[in-house]
């Protein structure tokens, strides 16, 4: 079983996406590390940014096997070559409306441009893959004479392309069977997910007899994207039990980089990789998952790089509330408990969703403690613009000693966070997993929230700031995630003071 991932050419054609080479090349080596077995850097004949992009990646020498994409032409050949690239994925449309419409030939021109130029990238020591493009909408007889006039020509791999995702898991298998059939050399799958069936498709193509997968991090690409590259590989792991190369712990760290280098992030329900897959939050399924995690998870997050975490909300039942409390040192009394759960559902019953953040500040409320911030803002500042790098310095109270830092960033809430992380890297290390930021109204004085996944060890929280300043809002929020998760009550010495009112 192979897998090619297009991340870099298919994934960097859905709209807002433009990688800069040095980004592009984080994201091959990430992908090597993960273990896929090709990859496709981009379209080296579409810019020399572009060209330069592949060249750059061609020459690291990563264990797995470079490609680019290219049309059917002499010229598109050329730049690959230039490039250094291994492979090509001559991309050859085969249906009549393609033919037509799009290139305006005839399918004896196809045919004969077709052997040309697989002949022309062998003779040029490229590795080919010919990708027939709309192959699902082709007639199949002239689609079997374009592959057989590659293979002829010495193409290695055939991969047909469900360009508009059309197919349909029967369908599907049905299609890759009778390829299967007709042509010894290996056949690959190139999915887009149109109506929702792209990783289904693949999956199925595989069991059909298909050797190789084409996918993008994250299920990225043009409209839907394309077929999911860790929804393809945790499947058929773990629901088919095959034995990949993959190294499925990194799926997790390799979707939350793709998304931060694109721009694009990741819907929360998505699987496996969304950050509600193994996020909890009603009481009926923490209780069981408190009991045995195989209740409600079908596979175990440590798979792919995650860990558990249980949602305050009103939908929480008492098991995960006096986890969460216990993990921030409290044990209220049986009586304080009680309160302090029926705060949290009412907190979620006016529709505010609940953080860790509101949690503890609930939990001192009604137990009367005085609150404790082991990590307090004393000072900030920061600059930046179009023409000034942005840099930004703090100064921390932490636990009661005076701690500095500085950093820079692409921007000031970027510099302002890298700063404090730097402040507290050798005491506390936590990481900020995920920042989302809307405006919450209108006009120029507009309120800002901001809502942060923060991390230390295995353990992760949520916190939120609301500012009319973007980056003190962002201070707000990183500050009181950091303040969760470095708090932990003395047990002992949790004495209770007179419960004041909410």
């Amino acid at each position: 079983m192979k897998f090619l991932d297009t991340t870099l050419r298919d994934g960097e054609q859905t709209p807002g996406v433009s990688l800069v080479p040095e980004n592009k090349l984080r994201i091959a080596q990430r992908l090597d590390e993960l273990g896929v077995d090709f990859i496709e850097a981009g379209f080296a004949a579409v810019s020399e940014g572009e060209l330069e992009s592949v060249r750059l990646i061609a020459k690291q020498g990563l264990r797995a096997q470079i490609y680019s994409a290219a049309r059917g032409t002499i010229n598109d050949i050329d730049a690959v070559l230039k490039s250094g690239a291994s492979g090509i994925c001559m991309i050859i449309p085969t249906s009549d409306l393609h033919i037509e419409c799009k290139l305006r030939k005839t399918r004896e021109q196809v045919l004969k441009a077709t052997e040309e130029c697989v002949q022309y990238a062998k003779a040029h020591g490229l590795t080919v893959e010919l990708l027939a493009e709309d192959a699902t909408r082709s007639d199949f007889n002239y689609l079997s004479k374009v592959f057989q006039t590659a293979v002829n020509a010495g193409a290695d791999r055939l991969v047909p392309c469900d360009t508009v995702g059309i197919l349909t898991p029967e369908r599907t298998a049905e299609f890759f069977s009778k390829l299967k059939e007709a042509f010894d050399v290996p056949i690959g799958v190139h999915c887009h997910n149109d109506f929702g069936m792209a990783v289904a498709n693949s999956v199925a193509a595989l069991g059909a007899g298909a050797q190789e997968a084409h996918a993008t991090v994250n299920g990225l690409g043009e409209r839907a994207g394309n077929a999911a590259i860790e929804e393809i590989v945790i499947t058929l792991r773990s629901l088919y039990k095959l034995d990949l190369n993959i190294k499925t712990e990194l799926l997790y760290g390799t979707s939350q980089l793709v998304s931060r280098l694109t721009g694009i992030h990741v819907q929360p329900n998505k699987a496996v990789v969304g950050e509600n897959a193994f996020t909890h939050e009603s009481g009926i399924h923490t209780q069981g998952l408190l009991s045995n995690p195989l209740t409600y998870e079908p596979i175990t997050p440590e798979l792919v790089g995650r860990t558990r975490r249980l949602s305050p909300g009103k939908h929480s039942g008492s098991h995960a509330i006096r986890q969460d409390l216990q993990n921030m040192g409290l044990m209220p009394t049986e009586e304080q408990f009680k309160e302090i759960f029926q705060r949290i559902k009412e907190l979620g019953d006016k529709g505010k969703t609940v953080m860790d953040a509101d949690v503890l500040a609930i939990a001192e409320n009604v137990m009367g403690l005085s609150p404790i911030r082991p990590i307090q803002l004393q000072e900030m500042t920061f600059v930046g613009g179009d023409k000034v790098t942005a840099t930004a310095s703090v100064k921390l109270r932490l636990n009661g000693k005076d701690v500095w830092g500085a950093a820079v960033g692409v921007g000031p809430v970027d510099a302002a966070i890298n700063a404090v992380k730097a402040a507290i890297a050798e005491v506390e290390p936590i990481t900020l997993e995920q920042y989302n930021v809307k405006a919450i109204t209108g006009g120029t004085d507009a309120m800002v929230e901001v809502v942060v996944r923060m991390r230390k060890g295995n353990r992760t929280v949520t916190a939120m700031g609301v500012r009319e300043d973007i980056v003190k809002a962002s201070m707000e929020a990183v500050l009181s995630g950091m303040n969760v998760l470095t708090t932990d009550y003395n047990h002992k010495n949790q004495k209770a003071k007179p419960q004041t009112s909410p």
